[in-house]
């Protein structure tokens, strides 16, 4: 057997389980819902207002892009966990060259975003909550971190994450129907259909909204934990996650005798088809809700000159809805804000603090064969984890603590140091915007060299992804162009 058959053998999964078939099908589209509610966050409450403020209907075209973009990009993450049963970050272990490089380069932009984007997030949290109550935004804003570090860190948040989504769920209501009572004449839409670009291009308000449509640069990799701890093909089966994989789909896979190859072949296209169907449910949700904010935005704030910023940025963005539904829109909105962009500070420190434990384990693990049992790095670990009271190398821990120093004592020193959410919440976009091409074009290449040859993306599927990466990669360089001078902002 050929080396390279070995080795995509080695990234296949013994066990596949049958997908389900006719309504059956249906439960599993769940996890797209979730995805989507999830994704009301900034992109949707905060830079497509401050977009379409700046430039009403003229980025329309950009919003259709991404969205197409983030569909390829989220369906491929989960791809590989479907098909070898592991994450992506396991797949991106397995890269030629230096140790781990994929993974570092991963890590260490992240820890930076997960930090600032909790710290803006939180900030808008208590710009709205200045508005209700008296006292300073950025106590309220450390407040919110740490009560969310608690909750999350001993992972007792599921009646405040169901509140969350109930309020996001509201949220997407109202923004779709205020936008259809304000929606104007077709023609001034369709002029955004075609592809242009503002006279006077401010990268610094476009670029974070394009950063954080639907989902951020790590957003597309939780897409495929998702899907795969709810038991999309079998679950991660030699991942251990500590997530719990519902009953259900652990005992279909339990029960599933290893099969011929053809089955097991049949069953990885057929999650692929249910999770590609998920994945576009959650998009074109997201989608339907982004659009109804850029209509908000262009329909209410643009004729009034608002710009959505700086430390009372929760208060210029109810003029969306207190134009048409009054004082109770205004509030409204200010609750929305504050339940479910707070959701969305636990889903987040969830979902970083689980991807970097396992970064972390990655990385350590590589260490220690690398050294035949560890460097002074992995010595040093293991001496401490001796002394502490718990197990320090152990996921489950891992996890607590990368939520407890990166996304919650950081944001509380971005908090004392910066008091504008716009520009804390941007320098995250930023970020995701720049990392992004990256992840997109590395995760590409992992599954046209890992996965066996008729599970790997097809043609249309690569060709998006690579004009993914070169799209992002195109508006991160205009970015530092612009930082540098050489842009010239026109």
């Amino acid at each position: 057997m050929s080396g390279t058959k070995q080795k995509q053998d080695a990234h296949f999964r013994d066990k596949v389980p049958s997908p389900p078939q006719g309504r059956g099908r249906f439960k599993w589209y769940g996890p797209g819902l979730l995805w989507m509610l999830s994704a009301v966050g900034t992109g949707s409450i905060l830079f497509t207002p401050r977009v379409a403020s700046a430039y009403e209907y003229q980025l329309l075209w950009v919003l259709l892009v991404v969205v197409l973009f983030m569909w390829v990009m989220i369906r491929e993450m989960a791809r590989y966990s479907i098909v070898s049963g592991d994450t992506m970050l396991e797949g991106m272990h397995t890269l030629e060259g230096p140790r781990d490089w994929a993974v570092w380069i991963i890590f260490v932009p992240q820890l930076f975003a997960a930090a600032i984007g909790i710290a803006g997030l939180a900030a808008v949290v208590g710009s709205a909550l200045g508005e209700f109550l008296p006292g300073s935004n950025t106590a309220y804003a450390i407040g919110m971190v740490v009560f969310s570090t608690v909750f999350t860190a001993t992972g007792r948040y599921s009646l405040i994450e169901t509140l969350s989504r109930l309020m996001a769920l509201a949220l997407m209501v109202m923004a779709i129907v205020t936008a259809a009572i304000v929606f104007p004449a077709p023609q001034d839409v369709a002029q955004g259909l075609m592809p242009g670009w503002p006279d006077d291009p401010d990268l610094y308000i476009i670029l974070p909204w394009v950063g954080t449509i639907l989902a951020g640069s790590m957003g597309i990799v939780w897409f495929g934990y998702w899907t795969a701890t709810r038991g999309f093909g079998g679950g991660l089966q030699k991942h251990k996650t500590g997530d719990q994989v519902p009953e259900s789909s652990r005992k279909e896979l339990e029960g599933t005798e290893s099969a011929s190859l053809d089955k097991r072949l049949a069953n990885a296209h057929g999650w692929i088809r249910i999770m590609s169907r998920t994945a576009a449910l959650g998009v074109v949700g997201g989608l339907v809700v982004i659009f109804s904010f850029l209509v908000l935005g262009s329909e209410l704030l643009a004729p009034e000159g608002i710009m959505p910023e700086g430390p009372e940025v929760a208060v210029d963005l109810t003029n969306i809805f207190s134009e048409v539904w009054g004082e109770f829109g205004r509030y409204l909105l200010l609750t929305a804000i504050v339940i479910a962009l707070g959701g969305s500070i636990l889903a987040n420190q969830d979902g970083w603090g689980r991807s970097f434990a396992d970064m972390a384990l990655i990385l350590t693990r590589s260490q220690r064969d690398a050294h035949d049992g560890g460097g002074a790095l992995i010595k040093g670990l293991d001496a401490l984890d001796r002394k502490l009271p718990w197990p320090l190398l152990e996921r489950r821990w891992l996890k607590r603590l990368f939520i407890v120093t990166v996304t919650g004592l950081l944001p509380v020193i971005i908090l004392l140091l910066f008091s504008d959410p716009v520009q804390v919440m941007s320098a995250s976009g930023i970020i995701a915007a720049a990392h992004t091409p990256f992840i997109a074009l590395t995760a590409l290449y992992v599954n046209r060299s890992r996965l066996p040859e008729s599970l790997r993306p097809g043609m249309a599927a690569t060709v998006t992804m690579g004009l993914a990466g070169l799209f992002y990669l195109g508006f991160a360089v205009l970015y530092l162009l612009n930082m540098v001078g050489m842009f010239g902002g026109g």
